[in-house]
């Protein structure tokens, strides 16, 4: 054995106890440390030591290097993204499955069995009819990605051709309809060989960023008996907009259309009663991406693909030629329904978490983050400040500075910058109906009302600090011409 690895092992109790103090020590000051923190990158390439130093030195030289630019992403301020806070059962979680290290892929092990048992805990919590199918993925990309590789294998199915066995050539001009899709829907269509092109935007509503029903319906009559696929958004990333869930399911008793929804962050308005209606239909969607690092507050990365269409996903993914992964044909196994053959166990966490604090626990937190983002928004509505760029529908509140439309672009940017300088609180730019604007988004278990107030004063100061551009002392040309001849 390395003599480094050697000397590890003996110290491995040691090496354990130094990291939950460093990690205790960090939790423990999150909400003293700034929400975003920049790091300079590094004048030099690192160099690759031809003798280890030991673990207890890697993480001595990791906090000398690297702690003073450790920043609060997982803290109540965090407002960039969609970016949930890990709640202390789903870090235990975490750590128990790095320190078993099983393989999701084994069937024969425990591991297998927490997946199942997990995803049947979301469907409950969803809502979710038991013919979806669930899997875990790293994150709302691979679940997009893995729902709308599934789909294509649909479309080749209505043209009677096997596309996974035959490639993408073989489909007949594909086209997948979308109103406000997520960047990650063109990313996948690009990765699958349907191309970015392959993408329709169907009108939004006025004002909106949820699809136009009757424009839908207008460009699938026109092409009726073609089979597409539609991309339904349950939570825009601006504003957390909804398409019309239920509706698109009548539209699918009509025409012929795959129908995926990315419900990453706004599927959690299924566990509040007083938001559930905002998911009302879902059940007749084909396919279904949920983020658990968002929403659910869960460690990165990890998200779930639903699907209702198990032999279709089979014949995506399923492993060919290796026995040693077992029969797809005969025996269920998530590697033949996914991506990833090496399958990290992203399940412990969420089963860690939901064991911990139930479905009441989700409902508290989707609820105190929507009340959160109320106040925010009621709080930039009356001010003279900013404007309110939409209504508050769930935990996304979408707003820009009180400007004139030439000067917003530079005053959006500077605040930003000034906003993370100061470290209180962090968000993310964004552009709302060709309005430069910003973007707060609330889903984190550890955010507070004191923790809204406390970023709206910074948010005051700041904007207070931005004064108007100062107007020229020089009079115009025409004014010194005029006053000479008077």
């Amino acid at each position: 054995m390395n003599a480094q690895l050697e000397q590890d092992l003996a110290q491995l109790n040691d090496l354990l106890v130094a990291t939950q103090t460093f990690s205790t020590h960090f939790l423990s000051n999150i909400d003293e440390l700034p929400a975003s923190k920049y790091m300079p990158p590094p004048g030099n390439a690192t160099l690759l030591p031809e003798q280890g130093i030991g673990a207890m030195a890697a993480l001595q030289q990791f906090r000398q290097q690297y702690g003073p630019y450790l920043a609060a992403g997982a803290g109540a301020r965090y407002w960039g993204f969609v970016t949930g806070g890990v709640t202390p059962a789903a870090l235990a979680g975490d750590w128990v499955a790095s320190a078993i290290d099983m393989n999701a892929a084994d069937k024969g092990g425990a591991a297998f069995n927490i997946e199942i048992a997990t995803i049947q805990m979301l469907r409950q919590l969803f809502g979710l009819p038991d013919d979806f199918e669930g899997s875990f993925v790293s994150g709302a990309t691979m679940s997009n990605f893995a729902g709308l590789a599934v789909a294509r294998q649909w479309l080749g199915e209505q043209q009677g051709v096997d596309v996974g066995q035959q490639g993408i050539g073989v489909l007949q001009e594909p086209k997948v309809l979308a109103c406000t899709p997520h960047s990650s829907v063109a990313k996948s269509l690009s990765m699958l060989g349907f191309g970015r092109d392959a993408l329709i935007k169907i009108p939004a509503l006025p004002q909106r960023e949820a699809v136009d029903v009757d424009a839908l319906e207008a460009w699938l009559q026109q092409h009726k008996g073609r089979p597409v696929i539609f991309v339904a958004s349950a939570g825009t990333v601006n504003t957390t907009d909804f398409d019309d869930l239920a509706a698109l399911a009548r539209l699918k008793q009509q025409y012929n259309f795959w129908l995926h929804v990315d419900a990453a962050f706004g599927g959690f308005a299924a566990c509040s009663p007083q938001h559930r209606h905002l998911v009302k239909g879902w059940e007749a969607a084909d396919s279904i991406t949920i983020d658990a690092h968002k929403w659910m507050n869960v460690p990165y990365d990890a998200a779930m693909i639903f699907c209702r269409h198990p032999s279709l996903q089979a014949a995506v993914f399923k492993n060919v030629g290796a026995a040693y992964l077992g029969d797809p044909a005969k025996d269920f196994n998530f590697i033949h329904h996914v991506p990833e053959n090496s399958r990290r166990l992203r399940a412990l966490p969420a089963w860690y978490s939901l064991q911990a604090y139930g479905a009441k626990g989700y409902q508290d937190i989707v609820e105190a983050n929507i009340q959160q983002a109320n106040l925010l928004g009621s709080l930039i509505s009356d001010s003279p400040y900013f404007r309110l760029l939409a209504p508050v529908k769930l935990s996304v509140v979408c707003f820009t500075l009180s400007k004139p439309l030439n000067e917003l672009d530079e005053a959006t940017t500077r605040f930003l910058e000034i906003l993370a300088e100061r470290g209180v609180a962090f968000m993310t730019p964004t552009v709302y109906l060709h309005t430069p604007a910003i973007r707060a988004a609330l889903v984190s278990w550890r955010t507070t009302e004191q923790d809204v107030r406390r970023v709206w004063k910074e948010m005051e100061e700041i904007a207070q600090s931005l004064k108007p551009k100062a107007e020229s002392k020089e009079k115009p040309l025409l004014d010194k011409l005029l006053s000479f001849l008077l």
